[in-house]
């Protein structure tokens, strides 16, 4: 048995020399023993290995989403996918971009009341209970543009959830019990906006008032507080007798056949007469966005987390707890913000790009925080960065991202209830839907002029700022204009010596 494993050994270390000679010494990574093992770069096709074959498109795909338009101007999107449950929904062409004409709010009230108490289910523990049988959730979202009413069950149950969300569209009862529980938890959703440690959320919406100033997606999404108790059922009805009309609302569902769907939509959704009366869509605001730029800034005491660290250090002693990824290929490790800014400045807490995108405009964001007394030489490098996207991007860095923005696209369209907001937003803003691999055509042909004229184009427009905690070492707004217009992303005016 011993001589068994010199020789083990022996054909190891002649398999190591080999791997000397095909890699170079350069892969291969030494260890105490004297062994060595290879080391071989991503890049390079691991030896032995078999070429891959991927999947292609067999030319079907164009036939999954199939679109129907009823009579009454409602759109019906499905695709089909395998499987026992389907995820259906209507989506309207409305959100708080829509309240120039009503106090803001009005969506953020919807998104409250709605699946409560309908003209054939007394409560939303009745409604609860009939998608139970069949094993469904409901669920409803409202953005800047559009409100979403979702429900989740199996496909054998679809008569009973399209009749379901026919009744919380358009028969809610809208109770003055309900519509005083749904201020209580404006209130309080409101009070906690304001009182948690993560900022984002607050951030989001003061860079859109920042970016789009008194108009269309720069409306506050979130109900103000001094409009808590101006909505009552009165303003509700005149506003769903304006927005929520058969032409504004598309019923998408995924895991379904297309003409069962559209059955259950002529059955449903056809002659149906909403609780408020016939709808009068001229009274629709068509308002076009318009980009302002500017700066938005709260000044905060943000409360120390000193006890976080400790915790988190027994946690990890624990043995429970989960690890960071920043998700995709090469866990994002290859991006600008990571190798310039975070891999750089270790001060930094947080350095991330993100993206808001609506019918007629949209936000490239950068966000970013650190110490207060840092924030100055935060902005300077923050702002360097949006020049240096100018430059002509490499080869190997452009074709990285579009493989990690294809694999995102991919992977996200994997879940059932992704591929409905897929379609059901698609098919509400542009009578139709781009398949997967159109997506990914579009995206394998974008080259690196294309992203130096979109990036020029957005440095030629004013920026919008928003800044949330200690302000007292944030520069100007002027000069982060400045900073930007300039060819370095330098701010005007020198450090101070001593703070």
């Amino acid at each position: 048995q011993i001589s068994d494993i010199w020789s083990m050994i022996r054909r190891m270390g002649e398999q190591s020399v080999c791997d000397y000679c095909r890699f170079g010494i350069a892969v291969c990574r030494q260890y105490s023993s004297g062994s060595a093992y290879p080391c071989v770069s991503l890049s390079t096709p691991l030896p032995g290995i078999p070429k891959p074959v991927f999947a292609s498109v067999d030319g079907h795909e164009k036939y999954e989403t199939k679109i129907t338009t009823l009579e009454n101007g409602l759109k019906v999107a499905s695709q089909n996918k395998f499987g026992q449950f389907c995820t259906v929904g209507i989506l309207v062409n409305s959100g708080s971009r829509h309240e120039a004409k009503y106090p803001s709010g009005i969506a953020h009230f919807l998104e409250k009341l709605s699946f409560s108490s309908t003209a054939q289910f007394e409560s939303k523990d009745e409604i609860l209970l009939t998608l139970e049988k069949h094993g469904g959730i409901c669920d409803c979202q409202t953005s800047r543009d559009t409100t979403m009413y979702a429900v989740s069950a199996e496909v054998k149950g679809l008569d009973t959830v399209v009749n379901l969300l026919s009744d919380a569209v358009l028969q809610p009862r809208l109770l003055d019990e309900e519509i005083e529980m749904t201020r209580m938890a404006v209130r309080f959703e409101l009070e906690d906006l304001n009182m948690r440690p993560d900022p984002e959320p607050l951030l989001t919406e003061m860079i859109h008032a920042a970016a789009y100033r008194g108009n269309t997606v720069g409306l506050p999404r979130f109900c103000p507080p001094e409009n808590v108790e101006k909505i009552d059922r009165k303003l509700l009805h005149k506003y769903l007798q304006s927005y929520y009309c058969p032409q504004r609302m598309v019923l998408a569902g995924v895991g379904i056949e297309h003409e069962q769907l559209v059955q259950c939509a002529r059955k449903y959704l056809l002659n149906v007469k909403p609780v408020w009366g016939v709808s009068t869509p001229a009274n629709v605001d068509k308002s076009v966005a318009q980009y302002t730029g500017g700066i938005v800034k709260v000044s905060r005491f943000i409360r120390p987390v000193d006890d976080f660290i400790p915790f988190a250090v027994l946690n990890m002693m624990m043995g429970g707890g989960g690890s960071f990824s920043a998700g995709g290929p090469g866990k994002g490790m290859f991006t600008r913000l990571y190798l310039n800014v975070l891999n750089r400045h270790h001060w930094m807490y947080n350095a991330t790009s993100y993206h808001h995108s609506y019918e007629d405009s949209g936000l490239l964001c950068i966000h970013a925080s650190a110490d207060p007394r840092q924030v100055r030489e935060m902005v300077e490098i923050i702002t360097r960065e949006f020049i240096q996207m100018t430059g002509t991007a490499g080869e190997m860095e452009l074709e990285r991202a579009k493989t990690q923005l294809k694999s995102m696209l991919m992977m996200n369209l994997e879940s059932r209830p992704v591929i409905f907001e897929d379609v059901g937003r698609q098919v509400l803003a542009t009578g139709k839907r781009k398949l997967p691999h159109e997506l990914c055509e579009l995206i394998s042909n974008v080259t690196a002029s294309d992203v130096k004229r979109v990036t020029m184009k957005m440095l030629r427009s004013k920026p919008a700022v928003a800044a949330l905690g200690d302000l007292s070492e944030l520069p100007s707004y002027e000069d982060i204009q400045a900073a930007l217009s300039s060819k370095d992303g330098r701010l005007p005016r020198i450090y101070r010596l001593f703070r």
